[in-house]
C-alpha cells in the first residue's frame, strides 16, 4: 500500500480529532498537497456536523480520544480493509454511545435532584402541618381554659407547698360544667420513673384523681383536666409523687395541699 492510501485512511481520524499530534501533521502536510484527500475531508464534514447536533457534551479528552482509536482499530480489518466511511460511522456510533451516556448521568443526577426536593418539601410540609396542629391545640387549650375561669360557678383553690416543696404553690380552678384548670410553680424535678398527681378529695371517703402532671425544667406546670359531670364538690385538692403513668389512689409524699374556698 503507497503512502497515499495509507495517509487517505486516517481522513476520518482526522476528522473527528483522534489523532495523536506527529500523524496530524504529517496527514496535514499530506492536504496541503492532495485534492483527493482534501475532498475526502469536507465530504465527512456534515456527518461530524450532525453528531455534534445530536448530543450535548464537551469535547472529548485526551482518554475518550484514545479509547476510540484503540476501539476503531480493534475493528478486524479496519485499518487496511474497511472503507474510511465504514469506520468513520463505527467511530461517529461510539462518540454518540460516549455522548448519550454522558447525558444519561447528567439526567439521572437532576432527577436524583428532584428527588431531594420533593423529599426536603414534603418534610417541611409536614413540620407546617405539625405547627399548625400544635396552635391550634395551643388555642383550643387557651380558649377552654378561660372559659372554666369566666363560669358562674367557678371555685378556687390555693395549694401551699409541703415540706418535701416548701417554695412550691398552685392554684386550681374548677367548673363543674367546663372542667378543671391546675397552675404551679417550683415544684422539685421528678425523679427518674415518677410522675406528681393531682387529686380532687370530696365529701367522699376516696380521693379522686384528676391527672398527672409534668413540670417544665423550672418546675412549672399548667394544665386542664375534664371532670365528671356528677363529681361531687371539692372540699380540697392536693398533689402527691407516685410512680409513673399514676395510680388508682395515692401512695406518694404530698407536695402540696390546699382547701377549697
Amino acid at each position: 500500500m503507497g503512502e497515499h492510501d495509507q495517509l487517505a485512511e486516517t481522513a476520518g481520524l482526522y476528522v473527528l480529532g483522534a489523532l495523536d499530534e506527529p500523524d496530524r501533521r504529517a496527514f496535514e502536510a499530506h492536504l496541503a498537497v492532495c485534492s483527493r484527500c482534501a475532498a475526502e475531508v469536507h465530504s465527512f464534514a456534515p456527518v461530524v456536523a450532525g453528531l455534534a447536533a445530536s448530543v450535548e457534551g464537551a469535547a472529548p479528552s485526551t482518554v475518550v480520544r484514545q479509547e476510540l482509536l484503540s476501539r476503531v482499530r480493534s475493528v478486524p480489518g479496519a485499518a487496511r480493509r474497511s472503507t474510511p466511511g465504514a469506520w468513520l460511522a463505527a467511530a461517529a456510533a461510539i462518540l454518540l454511545a460516549i455522548g448519550l451516556g454522558g447525558y444519561a448521568t447528567r439526567l439521572r443526577a437532576r432527577v436524583t435532584t428532584l428527588e431531594n426536593r420533593l423529599h426536603d418539601e414534603i418534610l417541611r410540609a409536614d413540620a407546617s402541618e405539625r405547627r399548625t396542629a400544635d396552635a391550634r391545640r395551643t388555642a383550643f387549650e387557651a380558649q377552654s381554659s378561660v372559659a372554666i375561669l369566666s363560669a358562674p360557678d367557678v371555685a378556687r383553690v390555693d395549694l401551699a407547698g409541703q415540706p418535701a416543696a416548701p417554695s412550691a404553690s398552685a392554684r386550681a380552678f374548677w367548673s363543674r360544667s367546663r372542667g378543671l384548670v391546675f397552675t404551679a410553680a417550683n415544684l422539685p424535678p421528678l425523679p427518674a420513673g415518677r410522675t406528681y398527681q393531682l387529686w380532687v378529695l370530696t365529701n367522699q371517703p376516696a380521693p379522686i384523681s384528676a391527672g398527672v402532671l409534668t413540670p417544665d425544667a423550672n418546675g412549672s406546670v399548667t394544665a386542664r383536666f375534664d371532670t365528671p359531670q356528677d363529681l361531687p364538690v371539692p372540699v380540697a385538692m392536693a398533689v402527691t409523687l407516685e410512680p409513673e403513668g399514676g395510680v388508682p389512689s395515692p401512695t406518694g409524699e404530698k407536695f402540696l395541699v390546699g382547701l377549697a374556698h
